[in-house]
């Protein structure tokens, strides 16, 4: 007998008391079964929040652990133990140990997308939403390395005017998109507005009418007067889009590739399915971990940045 996946996770999670939290960039029958979508910072802010005993996090592997950070004694569950981050990944503990070794004295800002190890080597935390406002939060006369994405690091060096000694680190999600067929793309929509995530490559953002984080995105075409948006950032965030900017047109940005798609999509977030979500609360065998030493120092500049957002 076929299983009735959404009937059976929505009575497991009222049974084990779970709540399930979902970023932007998942599956949309994943969102629609979440309690709560968001960007980082809202997810974070709902994990530090959430009553739940069972915190499901439908995203990618240094979300899941930034929950497990703020509630060490919550079950933490990851519907996909392989769902992880290429910007995450770029940044390797035993390297940026050393690179912060060599460069004493700097406050180390790292972007929320890396791994517990990282964020215990920090000062200050930020995502994409509050990233200005952590800086802004440093006095001028401090030097500041940023870890781990150069793009998003480049952009608030221009946007602050600090000087800021970065990390060469990237999402290849949003590396991926192409310029000449963005370029191609506005001629087809001459009156579209382009939408852009800080992480893409400032050639991107150079076109963009408006940067700002996913949940910044929604907000701008949702207070916008104009119909027509290309939408440069991974493409499951169109699904609440639609939802919320219903009768607007919104255009995904096309990336290298050559594909039906021609759009850019995260495949770490797309392995996580509801099939999955249903099999990790059942069995709750993929529960995340994080060493308590690491824990007690990354949780400080967390909750740093949940302070001053």
């Amino acid at each position: 007998m076929q299983v009735d996946l959404k009937s059976e996770i929505l009575h497991l999670k009222e049974d084990k008391n779970a709540v399930i939290l979902s970023h932007y960039y998942q599956t949309p029958e994943i969102q629609e079964m979440a309690d709560f979508v968001g960007d980082s910072l809202a997810l974070s802010q709902q994990a530090q929040q959430t009553k739940a005993d069972i915190i499901v996090f439908a995203g990618v592997h240094f979300m899941a652990e930034t929950a497990k950070i703020l509630n060490p004694q919550k079950k933490v569950l990851l519907p996909d133990l392989a769902a992880g981050c290429s910007l995450a990944e770029s940044c390797p503990p035993h390297l940026f140990n050393r690179f912060i070794s060599s460069h004493p004295n700097l406050i180390v800002v790292t972007y929320i997308n890396c791994s517990a190890e990282i964020k215990a080597m920090s000062n200050l935390v930020c995502t994409s939403s509050n990233a200005e406002k952590i800086i802004a939060s440093i006095p001028t006369d401090k030097s500041i390395i940023f870890a781990p994405d150069k793009n998003l690091g480049k952009y608030l060096i221009k946007k602050t005017g600090r000087d800021m000694l970065l990390w060469d680190g990237s999402c290849v999600v949003h590396e991926a998109f192409s310029l000449e067929k963005l370029t191609q793309l506005c001629m087809h929509y001459p009156h579209a507005k382009i939408i852009a995530h800080p992480e893409s490559e400032e050639p991107i953002l150079r076109l963009a009418h408006y940067i700002g984080s996913t949940s910044g995105i929604i907000n701008y075409v949702k207070n916008s007067p104009n119909k027509e948006f290309i939408i440069a950032t991974e493409a499951g965030i169109l699904h609440q889009m639609e939802k919320e900017v219903p009768g607007k047109i919104l255009i995904p940005a096309p990336s290298h590739q050559d594909n039906t798609c021609a759009c850019s999509e995260c495949a770490y977030m797309k392995v996580n399915t509801l099939e999955k979500l249903y099999w990790c609360l059942k069995n709750e065998k993929t529960e995340i971990l994080v060493n308590e030493e690491i824990r007690k120092k990354a949780i400080v500049p967390i909750q740093k940045m949940l302070e001053l957002s």
